[in-house]
């Protein structure tokens, strides 16, 4: 079981993720916190497996008790929910020990598949989030990835966190055929021949600092 606290200022968003989980058998929801020190506070208390945390809440926020969490609490992960995820802040979160980052706009099975990723040591980032910093890292003359569509540049990411061809197909409803198109275009562009040198092509440009479904 996997024992989950939210984190959020807001009610109606607390009371919907918590109905929406508690529908799942392996996920419980222990409790929740309508700001950062109450988060914190019952941490220490309810000893949760993991945390949805909030960033922008009243009091200290979600940076600092995230912080305080993994600083003294390191077996509770974190996973960021937001609405918002500016560059600079994406980066403070993750070196505040959050282990994933998930869009308010994510569909419920991918916060699901979220906290299950990261509950069992992985991390996790969605690909709404991934592509907004994916190039804030370097200049974009610099980076290979900025010769890259839009489409192409979601379809990299989703590979990167080894989706396959026929899951990519039904989340963009793209045929099949379609997605190899597009594959073979990043593979092209990028002077990759594999899925696993696109992956390190990618963490070695700061794309996903790591954080891609196969990590352990």
């Amino acid at each position: 079981m996997i024992n989950v606290l939210i984190a959020d200022d807001h009610h109606l968003v607390r009371t919907s993720i918590a109905h929406l989980l508690n529908q799942e058998r392996d996920i419980k929801i222990i409790g929740e916190a309508d700001d950062g020190e109450s988060a914190v506070a019952q941490c220490r208390h309810l000893k949760p497996d993991l945390v949805l945390m909030d960033i922008r809440m009243p009091g200290i926020g979600g940076l600092e008790a995230t912080r305080r969490i993994h600083r003294t609490m390191e077996d509770i992960k974190v996973l960021i929910l937001t609405a918002h995820m500016e560059d600079n802040v994406a980066r403070k979160m993750l070196e505040a020990g959050a282990s994933g980052f998930l869009s308010k706009g994510a569909e419920p099975g991918e916060m699901v598949d979220a906290i299950r990723q990261i509950f069992h040591g992985r991390r996790y980032i969605s690909q709404e989030i991934a592509q907004r910093i994916a190039l804030s890292h370097y200049p974009r003359k610099k980076n290979l990835f900025s010769q890259l569509s839009h489409r192409e540049l979601q379809i990299a990411m989703m590979i990167v966190n080894c989706e396959r061809v026929q899951d990519i197909s039904d989340h963009l409803h793209l045929s099949p055929k379609t997605v190899n198109t597009y594959r073979y275009r990043i593979f092209e562009k990028l002077d990759v021949a594999t899925d696993v040198e696109l992956t390190h092509l990618a963490l070695r440009h700061g794309l996903v600092d790591g954080f891609n479904k196969t990590e352990n």
